[in-house]
């Protein structure tokens, strides 16, 4: 068993798993880090962007090129290009060779379907005019971050609507505990992982063995269906990642403050932004910040939830039962919807748009006001906008709840600004606490962990406590980006089945009490994974006589006196005694560290034995060698 990682955020995975000849992918996440060394994408010409000083190298007399398009703002330089993104590796994995892909969630799969086609309106509406690329030769000359990007000669331009729509097409939609064959040799099931609707963590299996990846789960009580654990329990082999990216902070304290923070603004008479992806944690908010400001005594502050997907967003997470939890799921048999946002909506408190641009938006649109927009990197999308229109005043606040970027590298481009900015990252994935109490109770043979889980993260090096702890005695097996590693995993056992024909033949010879053992002589064929021992039929399509002795077939005492089976361990004493009644005497027995062997110096020849083999090396005599071999055989038990 062998696993590549192609992919360098744990949040965001990518691996690929190959074992009993299949080839499996499990997530494909896009890291989207790279997006914070760009210019954000105005809805609108922004007077300010264009009145940002291109930055060039002190010495440019040879770097002419680069001209306009890097761009600096207060100490940070940023590329003046259509946004970037960083794919999975390619190189070390062909991906024609996949099986099939094992997604997650939805942050998981290059963010398909909504995230990704947010992203693809995003980047269309707001086309940039130029393309920078020569940036990329002379990374030694830039200043950092941009000096310490990853490899950005690999990183691409977002995809079209159209090859997004090609994408989806090849999903296959499955049920939780829906188990699925993969060429007859493997069965993959996927298992509720309590992160958000839909969420799953898979078990592989096969007939002996039983792996479990664990990819963005949540033992927290909120909308999605809670997370299964039995079933992942005794795993051979645990594949964890997706762990919280924010350790320190406790995703109830976090929605505490972002409630008073946004009561606050409202009150001082200030507007919220809350740049946000258009699934997820945002339902959470809607429920949680809509009771708050109930309480609060602002029931006339209007929530405006703008995205391409706003609408399409919030009908789903409706009608999608199995996805939810237990008191969730009750409600959408009755006649009263699962979300308080559809009330919300009903009401008239929460309006969807899919941009500010939207037919209605202007009409609707008052202030003081929360909105909830994308995109959490303020790159593109409406809360561009929204940054613009609101960053000089001190009334207003941004709050970040999305824990994807850093809060600081996403409003660089933007500063100086006057609007207070608030970070409250709420992230509902296990914690360290959590994923070392899962893993004690789900017992794995093995696990396999991305290598930064095994030190404490930079934000809090003396933090020993945020770390994933080792199985019993047995050391961590770790990865990281661009490793290939093999895993202990090793197949001892396989199911063979047997025609029902043939097997009525089989008469078993007990060797020693309780052990009883039969020969069977058939076809072995293979297909789709599946072994079947079938008769043997002859070229006429009857049934081959096995012995080859009469025009009829042996009976079954004929065939087991004919058969006869040498099994048991090989003694080099009793075989240097067979050769010494056989009239070769020249022998000499040599012990090895991890074999015994037997030197015929007269004849020239080794027979070298093994614990689980015999090899007899005779220069290539054959006759010699079928001679010692009919002695070996000898010494050996039969049956």
């Amino acid at each position: 068993m062998k696993l590549y990682c192609l992919s360098s955020e744990p949040t965001k995975p990518c691996l690929v798993l190959s074992f009993k000849g299949n080839t499996l992918m499990l997530d494909c996440g896009l890291n989207m880090q790279s997006v914070l060394n760009f210019m954000p994408m105005p809805m609108v010409p922004s007077p300010k962007f264009s009145s940002l000083s291109a930055w060039v190298p002190r010495d440019n007399h040879q770097d002419w090129q680069i001209e306009g398009e890097l761009r600096e703002n207060c100490g940070r330089v940023f590329v003046d290009s259509s946004p970037e993104f960083c794919p999975p590796l390619e190189k070390i994995m062909d991906f024609s060779e996949i099986d099939a892909i094992l997604i997650s969630n939805y942050t998981c799969m290059l963010a398909l379907p909504f995230i990704t086609e947010e992203l693809v309106e995003f980047i269309e509406r707001t086309p940039k005019a130029t393309l920078a690329r020569h940036w990329k030769d002379m990374l030694h000359m830039l200043p950092p971050p941009l000096a310490d990007a990853m490899k950005p000669k690999s990183w691409k331009h977002l995809y079209s609507m159209t090859s997004v729509n090609s994408s989806l097409a090849h999903v296959q939609m499955v049920g939780y505990d829906q188990k699925l064959d993969i060429y007859g040799a493997l069965m993959v099931t996927p298992i509720s992982s309590g992160y958000c609707l839909g969420s799953s963590n898979w078990l592989i299996s096969s007939d002996h063995e039983k792996v479990a990846y664990v990819s963005g789960s949540s033992t927290l009580t909120t909308h999605p269906r809670p997370m299964e654990q039995t079933t992942l329990k005794h795993a051979n082999m645990l594949i964890l990642t997706g762990l919280t990216q924010t350790p320190t902070a406790n995703p109830d304290t976090m929605l505490g403050e972002l409630c008073m923070t946004v009561a606050m603004t409202l009150r001082a008479g200030g507007c919220v932004l809350i740049p946000c992806y258009p699934s997820g944690v945002v339902y959470d908010l809607f429920e949680c910040l809509s009771t708050h400001l109930d309480k609060s005594g602002f029931l006339q502050v209007p929530l405006f939830f703008i995205s391409p997907v706003a609408e399409s967003s919030l009908a789903y997470s409706n009608i999608l039962a199995e996805w939810l939890s237990t008191s969730k799921q009750k409600k959408v048999y009755l006649p009263e919807e699962p979300f308080p946002h559809a009330f919300l909506v009903k009401n008239a408190r929460l309006k969807h748009f899919t941009s500010t641009y939207a037919e209605g938006f202007s009409t609707d649109y008052r202030q003081p006001c929360v909105v909830f927009c994308g995109h959490p990197s303020l790159r593109f999308g409406d809360a561009v906008h929204f940054v613009q229109m609101w960053g000089n005043s001190a009334q207003h606040t941004i709050i970040f709840t999305e824990p994807d970027f850093p809060y600081l590298d996403a409003l660089a481009p933007f500063q100086p600004l006057a609007m207070k900015a608030v970070h409250c990252p709420i992230d509902t994935s296990l914690n360290f606490t959590q994923a070392n109490k899962l893993i004690r109770d789900l017992k794995p043979e093995h696990l396999v962990v991305p290598e930064c889980y095994t030190q404490p993260p930079m934000a809090a090096p003396h933090r020993s406590d945020l770390v994933i702890e080792p199985v019993g005695e047995k050391l961590l097996i770790t990865f990281k980006r661009g490793e290939v590693i093999k895993l202990p995993l090793k197949r001892k056992n396989g199911r063979i089945f047997i025609e029902p024909e043939l097997a009525g033949n089989i008469v078993p010879s007990e060797v020693r009490p309780g052990l009883s053992l039969a020969s069977v002589i058939g076809e072995l064929e293979v297909k789709d994974n599946v072994y079947t021992i079938r008769t043997i039929e002859d070229r006429q399509g009857g049934k081959r006589n096995v012995s080859g002795v009469g025009p009829s077939a042996p009976t079954k005492e004929e065939i087991l006196r004919e058969r006869k089976h040498e099994y048991g361990n090989l003694d080099a004493q009793d075989l240097l005694q067979k050769l010494n009644q056989e009239g070769i005497h020249s022998g000499k027995i040599q012990h090895g560290p991890t074999s015994t062997s037997i030197h015929l110096q007269d004849e020239d020849t080794v027979i070298q034995i093994g614990d689980n083999s015999t090899h007899i090396f005779c220069n290539g005599d054959q006759k010699l060698r079928k001679k010692l071999r009919a002695i070996i055989m000898q010494c050996l038990k039969r049956f």
